[in-house]
């Protein structure tokens, strides 16, 4: 089973990921690009009893983004760590940036590539969906 560990920017937050990460995509939505600051955030799904927080619980805050689905950050840095969904209350939603691991698992695709930044190149040859890839 892999096992694996990340961090926060600032090093505040420590979290210890196991039982593999599963539907790993490169997000290009207005939402994913403003909270990551970046072109795209590539995200992919952990079990939430494969999650273990292993340093700095009392740092971690959240934002609602909309009713029942939580962005989890570092209080200090400001670091995306994770979401949750109320709807799927067995998974969460891992920001991939945060690994201090390598990992056996690869993107699956590029999402919502219709809200990609004009400047962004997409460059990866994997399939591309104006939304959400087919079955998700």
């Amino acid at each position: 089973m892999p096992h694996y560990l990340a961090s926060c920017l600032c090093g505040a937050v420590a979290l210890e990921i196991s039982g593999g990460i599963d539907a790993i995509i490169h997000c290009h939505c207005s939402r994913c690009r403003k909270s990551s600051g970046t072109a795209y955030a590539t995200n992919g799904f952990i079990s939430r009893s494969g999650l273990r927080i292993s340093q700095g619980e009392d740092c971690i805050r959240s934002y609602e983004v909309k009713a029942g689905r939580l962005r989890h950050f570092c209080g200090i840095c400001a670091s995306p760590l994770f979401s949750s969904n109320r709807d799927d209350p067995e998974r969460l939603r891992l920001r991939l940036g945060i690994l201090d691991s390598d990992i056996t698992e690869r993107p699956i695709s590029h999402n919502f590539v219709s809200s990609r930044a004009c400047w962004d190149e997409l460059d990866a040859a994997l399939p591309r969906y104006d939304g959400s890839e087919p079955g998700r």
